[in-house]
């Protein structure tokens, strides 16, 4: 039982991981992003609509669909946040209305397209993509530990590149000059500007970089709890990464520890359900969980929390 505690609250986990760190680029610079929701699935109807399109082309058996979907998922999500970029860079409108209706406006979209090219091109009026659960991936010697070996066993490849692409979102943010002008737009604009740093850019720039993280996420919550795309699969899980956040301080690893708290309470309570023969039914108080624990977190943490300084500020160079 623990070993599928550990497997399954990894696979929750790491989605949660990186769309919390496109979070955290987003907030960093000075753009609060309630709209991780909504990139997501809207990332994720891009790389599924891809991933079924190519299956025609390619064959079901083919991995190129499904690493052509993460692609896509990152295109389409990335496409979709300058949206966010646009409304609150440019025309400088309230960020938290512009996240809400991000959500709702990918929700709507996304339900109507997918029955619209269902109809059109696969002949039937469902509001899903079928997609199928991923393969996964065992890595021999080390599986066999004790109680750790489980984080090597029947690993979802998409676990592997999450890791990846989280480690090179560290060294960019802490390490590199672009991260230091983010962080620096997050926290006083007006300086930044003032030292020849277009704040306007870095800003946008970092916001299409949480849709990008964004579809990686919701792609891979597609082809491992749900395995499909459809409108209502996402419910949640944007505003657990926000939690998550602003838990870590926004800071990447304290967020990713917030996120593995939210992961294994979830698959614990499943592990727990089935081994003590209960109803499924009870499988849906398993899933408030998480958004319990959001709530023990956010009353006892936030109160040491230090948002960014210009955090929802409207940046206008010409007020300083």
């Amino acid at each position: 039982m623990l070993d599928m505690i550990i497997i399954d609250g990894l696979s929750f986990s790491l989605p949660l991981f990186v769309m919390a760190i496109g979070g955290i680029y987003s907030e960093r610079s000075g753009i609060t992003n309630l709209a991780l929701e909504g990139f997501q699935g809207f990332g994720a109807f891009t790389g599924a609509f891809a991933a079924v399109y190519l299956s025609g082309i390619f064959g079901a058996s083919s991995d190129v669909p499904y690493y052509a979907s993460f692609i896509f998922a990152v295109i389409g999500g990335g496409m979709f946040a300058l949206l966010h970029a646009l409304l609150c860079v440019k025309f400088k409108a309230d960020q938290v209305v512009s996240g809400v209706v991000m959500n709702i406006l990918a929700m709507a979209s996304t339900s109507f397209l997918t029955k619209r090219i269902n109809t059109s091109f696969f002949g039937n009026t469902a509001n899903k993509f079928m997609l199928g659960a991923s393969s996964r991936i065992t890595l021999p010697g080390l599986s066999d530990i004790p109680v750790i070996g489980a984080v090597f066993k029947d690993i979802y490849p998409f676990e592997i590149m999450i890791l990846v692409v989280a480690a090179v979102m560290w060294y960019v943010l802490y390490r590199t000059v672009y991260g230091m002008r983010l962080r620096a737009c997050g926290d006083n604009p007006h300086s930044a500007d003032a030292a020849g740093i277009n704040v306007y850019a870095v800003r946008t720039v970092a916001v299409f970089i949480s849709g990008c993280l964004s579809g990686i996420a919701g792609m891979s919550f597609a082809y491992s709890v749900s395995a499909n795309f459809s409108p209502d699969i996402y419910l949640g899980y944007g505003y657990l990464s926000i939690a998550a956040l602003i838990f870590g301080n926004w800071n990447i690893l304290p967020a990713l520890f917030a996120c593995l708290i939210f992961g294994f309470a979830r698959s614990g309570g499943s592990a727990v359900i089935q081994e003590l023969g209960l109803p499924s039914s009870y499988n849906d108080l398993v899933r408030i969980l998480p958004y319990v624990l959001t709530l023990l977190l956010l009353v006892f943490f936030s109160r040491h929390n230090r948002s960014p300084r210009a955090l929802g500020q409207i940046y206008d160079k010409g007020q300083r």
